[in-house]
């Protein structure tokens, strides 16, 4: 977004903001908006912007903020023509509006993270937009229908990270396993890890960011097994632990195919860790229910987990079921949000006394395969070090020095 905006001209002479919104809570549009409130307060003589996925969904209401100069959509944020002029519309209020019908987009280009210096991870975007239809999630109109970028495309560029320094790529997508499904021949997302896999041998780390079990294909399962060089991590879409709430969710797997998928990945790779999402407090949810979510995460393993309070976005049918009072979603988070503490602190001390492969990242930090966090007080980034790991905090693993003492 920004070298389209420079492309553009824009910030040559007027400075600009722009704000990347997110719709996926409405606490997050909220974050939105109080961050376009704040940066016209310390920036009054700067041209404020706004995208993202709460400006493609609702650009009215962003474009009716005193504090918003223009608002562009998601597929128009990427294209320096859609920066053209801006600057021009002088410091009145009156916004101005580009977003486009985000399902009128059919096709996407690789979105590559450029290596900044320091930096060691890359992330690539393979896929955007989504086909399915939860019954909590806004997200589709925001981002409009699956579409995948090509192997040769996504190899090429990945080629190039790596001979800029990347030393690990993360492949990531609004509905990552679906890649393919649109391509000819629909390819699917096993295909494509092995694809790049086999040509960019100089590459050190692959990961895969979250997905979807119940679409995980067989070569990206033999994959995971398999090739050392795919990391064994993976962050799955469970949302819940109880099959009524799954099915009322709108999801495709049911509890127990979520504990036998990660069974038998943990039977084929017994270093892998798994992370989840998990949404507390989904309407007509009981005790029960809750509790059935808070044992998955023991049943399943899980290490790292991301709780999210359930919140009503207007026009998912979920905002229209019969919703729990907010204190007790509130409640209902706390608790597994203990849970999911108790699991990361599990997870952290089966590495303690252990000696592992660290890639050093900027800031003194750095990631073990599995993708644990690892306070690193040496090394240089962009290197793996084999570390031995001398404790942990609660939420990261601690290195000991050369020296043999932990630092925190």
């Amino acid at each position: 977004m920004k070298r389209a905006a420079e492309t553009a001209g824009l910030g040559a002479g007027r400075p600009a903001i722009l704000v990347n919104s997110c719709a996926v809570t409405a606490e997050a549009v909220r974050e939105a908006r109080a961050a376009l409130r704040r940066a016209r307060r310390d920036h009054p003589e700067a041209l404020v912007l706004v995208s993202g996925c709460a400006a493609q969904i609702d650009p009215a209401s962003f474009a009716a903020m005193p504090e918003v100069d223009a608002v562009l959509g998601n597929a128009e944020k990427r294209l320096p023509d859609s920066y053209r002029g801006l600057a021009d519309f002088g410091l009145g209020r009156e916004a101005r509006i580009r977003v486009d019908d985000i399902f009128s987009i059919r096709e996407t280009q690789p979105q590559l993270a450029e290596v900044v210096e320091g930096r060691t991870r890359a992330v690539v975007e393979v896929q955007n937009g989504c086909d399915h239809r939860c019954t909590f999630c806004i997200i589709p109109y925001g981002r409009g229908a699956s579409r995948s970028v090509a192997a040769g495309a996504v190899i090429e560029g990945i080629k190039r990270l790596v001979g800029e320094g990347c030393r690990e790529v993360v492949l990531s997508g609004v509905d990552l396993t679906s890649w393919g499904g649109d391509l000819p021949g629909a390819p699917r997302l096993g295909s494509l890890v092995q694809a790049i896999l086999r040509h960019v041998p100089d590459l050190a780390r692959l990961r895969l960011s979250s997905i979807d079990s119940v679409e995980a294909d067989p070569a990206l399962l033999d994959a995971m097994g398999g090739e050392a060089r795919l990391m064994p991590h993976l962050h799955l879409s469970l949302q819940a632990g109880d099959d009524l709430i799954l099915k009322r969710m709108k999801r495709r797997h049911s509890r127990d195919e979520a504990l036998r998928f990660c069974a038998d990945l943990r039977a084929r790779r017994p270093e892998i860790a798994f992370g989840a999402d998990l949404i507390a407090g989904f309407p007509t949810e009981d005790e029960a229910m809750a509790e059935n979510t808070r044992a998955l995460v023991a049943e399943c393993g899980l290490a790292f987990v991301h709780v999210f309070p359930f919140s009503p976005r207007a026009g998912t049918p979920a905002a229209r079921m019969p919703q729990l009072r907010p204190p007790l979603v509130r409640e209902r988070a706390a608790r597994l949000r203990a849970v999911a503490e108790e699991a990361l602190a599990r997870h952290l001390a089966q590495h303690v006394g252990r000696r592992a492969s660290v890639l050093v990242e900027h800031g003194g930090r750095g990631r073990l395969a599995d993708f644990t966090p690892v306070r690193m007080p040496f090394g240089e980034a962009g290197t793996l070090i084999e570390a031995r790991i001398a404790g942990h905090d609660g939420k990261r693993l601690l290195a000991a020095t050369p020296h043999g003492s932990a630092h925190g």
